[in-house]
């Protein structure tokens, strides 16, 4: 794996976990399609691209097959301005996922069970890879790939901070990946031990019963910044004592709503590098996704 040179300054942000390769057929259902478009899906990923459009120095960090899909990973990272720091693995293969475009909405079949990023483990960056860094994002799809997985999550969040980084986690519930109750358990505890949160109100009532953002606060009293996003209505910002703040979603026409909390995400987080005032870090956050909602991509295109 890569890392910066001593007289390289240190990654502003590092978003740690799976990218796969993501296959959308472009003229018919999957299950007919005879021509489809090789991209990228990966929560962290996205945020990655995004943060690095916005011309800050952005690294992905994970593990990837020694495969064709693997080096197409690499290429489309390079092309948006990310860093990858990634091993190769050339006994497991890169993920992928396939996205079956419909009239009303998109479904999506994953194949990453024993993918190389699945084998991360405890202490995958190291402490001198974290030094100097300004963010450290993950979400909730990364410790619920394997338990080596998990544990790498948990030390990853002891160093981060042991280093001076922000740790920013986004809960991004995959029930494909674990049973509920695991699901529950294990990402409240990653929620409230984090710097910065990104939950959905709707996931959020999924798991934990939560009605309101409110209830999801009193939820995660711990977590020193908690973003309650609740879909077209807007999204809270909750601040150690500080009064909520709230700040309405704009109206958009929505195209496909996939990628848009990893967008939203982006937007927050470079307004957090940028030091705004929280409103307009979620005004940041709610811009970015209206950017994505309004094409059928977890990224806006490369121009």
């Amino acid at each position: 794996m890569t890392s910066s040179p001593a007289s390289v300054p240190a990654p502003d942000l590092i978003c740690v976990g799976e990218c796969m390769a993501l296959i959308t057929p472009t003229d018919a259902p999957l299950s007919s399609a005879h021509t489809a478009t090789v991209g990228l899906a990966g929560a962290e990923s996205n945020v990655a691209a995004q943060v690095a459009a916005n011309g800050y120095r952005a690294v992905w960090a994970s593990r990837l097959g020694d495969d064709p899909l693997g080096t197409r990973v690499l290429s489309e990272l390079e092309a948006r301005g990310v860093e990858a720091w990634a091993e190769r693995d050339s006994d497991a293969p890169t993920g992928v996922m396939f996205k079956d475009p419909g009239a009303e909405s998109s479904d999506v079949y994953y194949y990453r069970r024993g993918s190389a990023a699945s084998r991360m483990a405890g202490g995958f960056l190291s402490t001198a890879q974290l030094a100097g860094v300004r963010i450290v994002h993950t979400t909730g799809i990364t410790p619920a790939l394997s338990a080596s997985c998990a544990e790498m999550t948990g030390q990853l969040f002891a160093d981060a901070r042991a280093a001076g980084a922000l740790v920013s986690f986004d809960v991004n519930d995959r029930r494909a990946l674990w049973s509920l109750d695991e699901a529950a358990s294990a990402l409240a505890h990653y929620a409230n031990a984090a710097d910065l949160t990104f939950v959905g109100r709707d996931e959020a009532e999924r798991l934990w019963g939560t009605a309101t953002a409110e209830d999801i606060r009193r939820h995660l009293p711990d977590c020193a910044v908690l973003i309650v996003k609740d879909g077209d209505v807007g999204a809270t910002a909750f601040v150690g004592a500080e009064a909520p703040v709230f700040v309405p979603a704009p109206t958009v026409e929505v195209v496909e709503p996939v990628g848009a909390g990893d967008a939203f995400a982006s937007g927050f987080l470079t307004a957090t590098l940028q030091d705004l005032p929280y409103a307009e870090r979620l005004s940041a956050g709610h811009a970015a996704a209206a950017r994505v909602l309004v094409v059928p991509h977890d990224l806006p295109p490369l121009r």
